[in-house]
């Protein structure tokens, strides 16, 4: 699995298990870093890892609601948390992480909820996230 392609995983699982526990992501970052460093089994987290987490930390008014507005029959609390978690990942890499090519940030995405969603969710997280792609310059405006 490519280096990037983990970072993304285990940033989505800090945003899954931030929203889960109802901590704040940086805190469940600093516990998979302390955890990395004191127990052999853990896989460091990464330079990218911590970049997507403390980017999307950043943003997450603005991401919650861009996907609150363009998640057609979808409230964010309603949607499930694992989409949601993969939305707000995908939806900060695609809109401020610019060195990543737009189409690698969906397929990505797309890739996270075939492994941890339902059969809907690829289809769910592409359609959107398309669409930020779509609206991405005047998002970036209004950010």
């Amino acid at each position: 699995m490519a280096a990037r392609n983990k970072a993304r995983k285990r940033a989505f699982q800090i945003l899954f298990e931030a929203d889960q526990r109802g901590s704040s992501v940086q805190t469940v970052l600093a516990d998979w870093i302390r955890h990395a460093r004191t127990d052999d089994r853990q896989p460091p987290v990464t330079e990218y890892t911590m970049q997507l987490v403390e980017g999307y930390a950043r943003h997450v008014e603005r991401i919650d609601e861009l996907i609150s507005t363009y998640a057609v029959g979808w409230t964010l609390d309603r949607m499930p948390v694992v989409d949601r978690n993969i939305l707000r990942l995908g939806a900060y890499e695609l809109l401020w992480e610019d060195q990543t090519p737009d189409a690698v940030v969906i397929d990505e995405a797309v890739q996270l909820a075939k492994e941890f969603s339902t059969d809907d969710s690829p289809a769910f997280v592409n359609g959107l996230l398309g669409r930020f792609k779509e609206l991405k310059p005047g998002l970036r405006r209004e950010a």
